[in-house]
């Protein structure tokens, strides 16, 4: 599993690369049927990632590929689930909070997940197996991923005993957020303090400490939350649908995610 891990790691910088070649110029902005926005960073990375992935012979599940119907996925028992371009509007406005996701899910259930931040060549990777999660601002792009892998510092959750730091947005939370939050000042001495960042690094702040919880409250899909799911989960946090109260799961008939919520 190391090599698979590794082309997965490998994949998700080089995409980085490529989507940052494309963020340093002008670029044009086309929008999907469902009026997302759509880049050629987002086509550029996706290509990137899926030259990589074949290799490993495992079915993949990407933000940019044609979706395949249930019925062709459902006794899938591996898959890669890809978000090549994670924050395509935090691209798009330039403000350095967007991602690669790589997640690799077995049974429903997130193994593997590598979050890269380009704009600050920032990895992040956790593996369930060992239950680790690693941190590593590249000192290089070109560096080996063994080298990488062992300047890498691990990641825990943390908690503030003065303040109970809430994932959301500080200027437009919905009315289930707020509803949410203020459960919690019921609940707790603490000061409640809003913690925002685009994309995947919701998952990032609260599996390196610097967030205490993620309430989601708004739609995202399987490939906006599998890689910083398998993150959090190797490091002991749990990600619960809201509908279920049990675990998240992935490669499902609808690919749409349930409600969240991320915490100790």
């Amino acid at each position: 599993m190391k090599q698979i891990y590794n082309t997965a790691i490998q994949a998700s910088i080089e995409a980085g690369e490529a989507i940052m070649k494309i963020y340093e110029k002008d670029f044009e902005v086309a929008y999907k049927e469902d009026a997302s926005p759509l880049t050629e960073a987002d086509s550029a990375a996706n290509a990137i990632i899926m030259n990589y992935l074949s290799s490993t012979n495992t079915p993949i599940i990407s933000e940019e590929n044609k979706q395949l119907p249930f019925n062709e996925r459902k006794d899938w028992t591996s898959c890669w689930i890809v978000d090549p371009l994670d924050g395509t509007k935090e691209f798009i406005k330039k403000n350095g909070e967007f991602t690669v996701n790589i997640a690799l899910v077995t049974n429903g259930i997130p193994q593997f997940g590598v979050i890269y931040v380009p704009a600050v060549k920032t990895l992040y990777y956790g593996d369930i197996a060992t239950g680790k999660s690693y941190r590593a601002v590249l000192k290089n792009v070109d560096d080996t991923i063994d080298s990488i892998i062992e300047y890498a510092e691990e990641i825990k959750p943390t908690a503030d005993d003065n303040k109970l730091r809430v994932v959301g947005s500080r200027s437009h939370m919905s009315q289930d957020t707020q509803d949410f939050v203020d459960s919690l000042k019921e609940n707790t001495t603490k000061e409640i303090e809003i913690v925002s960042k685009g994309s995947s690094l919701k998952f990032c702040l609260v599996a390196e400490g610097k967030a205490d919880v993620y309430p989601r409250f708004a739609p995202t899909m399987e490939w906006d939350t599998a890689a910083g799911q398998a993150i959090c989960k190797a490091v002991g946090l749990s990600v619960i649908d809201n509908t279920t109260k049990k675990e998240m799961v992935y490669n499902k008939e609808n690919l749409l995610n349930p409600y969240f919520l991320v915490s100790l």
